[in-house]
């Protein structure tokens, strides 16, 4: 496993400290720097990352990011979190409960699974550069673990919808174990790019054939309509 650099090794608490700002305009210019963070992530990655870029993009002094953080890392990090509220945001909406009112079993898997595709798909470049990076930042890997269970327990509370239709004798840990299928197979098309591993499929496709494969682990009947 790769040993992390003097870059990616953790921090203490002072260098990961964010002091918001109170004053209208130095919110404004923290709102820019944040927002020139993610641009820079997802264009370049985490290599792409310096100071001087962001300072240059976000067209601030570097006076005004040191003001807020006391480290390049504590400035990646206050992006990875802007940028993961822009996430969280998603996808509460796109799991609501009013979604799953009236479904079927069978509805409910598909709906889960493309709701995590929908969630994945506008914010790929950033996901791909923090996913990439989080084998060798420990930060960003316990932040992105606990974005992930989140996730896991949204699509879990969806599916579980079904328990009474579920063939196993504990439902949820057979929803869990589908949901880290998806999930990972999400992550490595996210992160390499739907090609990989096998001929590159479009969203939908990939959507149903996964959505298929679920079902037949979880449901009784292999023929309910999806």
């Amino acid at each position: 496993m790769p040993v992390p650099d003097a870059d990616t090794t953790p921090a203490d608490d002072d260098d990961l400290a964010v002091r918001l700002p109170r004053q209208r305009r130095s919110r404004e210019a923290w709102a820019r720097i944040l927002d020139a963070g993610v641009g820079i992530i997802e264009d370049g990655g985490y290599d792409a990352f310096t100071i001087a870029a962001v300072c240059q993009r976000a067209d601030v002094a570097p006076r005004a990011l040191y003001e807020r953080v006391n480290s390049k890392d504590g400035l990646f990090l206050a992006v990875y979190e802007h940028k993961m509220d822009q996430v969280t945001h998603d996808q509460d909406a796109l799991f609501d409960h009013s979604h799953w009112t009236q479904s079927s079993p069978a509805e409910l898997i598909r709906g889960a699974v493309r709701a995590m595709v929908e969630l994945f798909a506008p914010h790929a470049r950033f996901l791909r550069s923090v996913i990439l990076i989080s084998g060798v930042h420990p930060e960003v890997y316990r932040r992105g673990s606990m974005y992930a269970r989140a996730l896991g327990e949204r699509f879990t509370a969806v599916v579980m919808r079904a328990a009474a239709n579920i063939d196993h004798a504990d439902p949820e840990t057979a929803v869990r174990m589908s949901f880290n299928t998806a999930f990972s197979a999400l992550v490595l098309r996210v992160s390499y790019g739907p090609g990989f591993a096998a001929p590159a499929v479009d969203d939908d496709t990939f959507i149903t054939h996964l959505t298929d494969m679920i079902g037949s682990y979880l449901l009784h009947s292999a023929d309910e309509p999806t």
